[in-house]
């Protein structure tokens, strides 16, 4: 995450060092007149996912004794992805602009469960791991505020909302996400005006307004000994950092 901030910040000191240039000619002056246009993009992003833990629990063993368990679960690091799409954006005003742009969202989540009531033989919490494959298919609707454009290059600040379609997810995982999700989305970008087309490098940071985690899920489960780890969150909120590039 903090090579993805580093890259972000040389990108806009060089913004700021190019407006303190003299004015030059202009590469495709006319081109934000346009009532209507389309694009494609790609870009990297890294997921994670807040995790509401419920604490102690009640397991019931196979000979129908009940025991209490303490099971914790995370996503302990930021895991990166990579994202390609379309785009169409129509003109509403001289600073102002709608955006669609349909996405895939192909990434892969390291879940750890940490079992607090049952200990390996040096006295750590046993530990059993989940590897979610994620692919969403997204369709953000932005509203994006722009400055005057200076030279070949004109800043921007974006938000807007992104319903998310989830295609992964398997009935043999421990942990599973719901169907469908819903994020609001913050960003900054900048508009490069190349001789032939319009360079845009965007950082935005995606927020989950809903509880991703399908908590019938468990239910599903074949393995009785994996009940324990699914029931011990209830909520589940994803946050996303994406650093998309578009060709417009």
């Amino acid at each position: 995450m903090r090579k993805l901030f580093f890259t972000y910040l040389l990108f806009v000191c060089a913004v700021t060092m190019v407006s303190a240039q003299e004015k030059v000619v202009q590469n495709r002056p006319y081109t934000d007149l346009r009532p209507f246009h389309f694009g494609i993009l790609v870009g990297t992003h890294l997921q994670d996912i807040e995790f509401d833990n419920i604490g102690p629990q009640l397991v019931t063993n196979a000979d129908g004794t009940q025991v209490e368990k303490l099971i914790t679960c995370d996503q302990d690091r930021w895991d990166p992805g990579f994202t390609v799409g379309v785009l169409g954006e129509a003109r509403l005003h001289k600073h102002f602009s709608l955006r669609v742009a349909p996405s895939l969202y192909f990434g892969n989540r390291h879940l750890t469960f940490h079992n607090f009531s049952d200990q390996t033989e040096d006295g750590k919490p046993q530990e059993q791991r989940q590897d979610m494959k994620t692919i969403y298919l997204s369709a953000p609707i932005d509203l994006i505020f722009s400055a005057e454009r200076f030279n070949n290059h004109r800043p921007y600040l974006m938000a807007g909302i992104m319903p998310m379609l989830n295609l992964s997810g398997k009935d043999e995982d421990i942990i599973k996400l719901k169907r469908y999700d819903f994020f609001v989305e913050v960003g900054i970008g900048c508009d490069f005006y190349l001789p032939f087309f319009k360079f845009r490098p965007e950082l935005k940071f995606t927020y989950s307004l809903t509880n991703a985690l399908d908590t019938d899920h468990t239910k599903n489960l074949k393995d009785r000994n994996m009940m324990m780890y699914s029931n011990s969150v209830n909520r589940a909120q994803t946050k996303i950092i994406a650093l998309t590039l578009y060709f417009e």
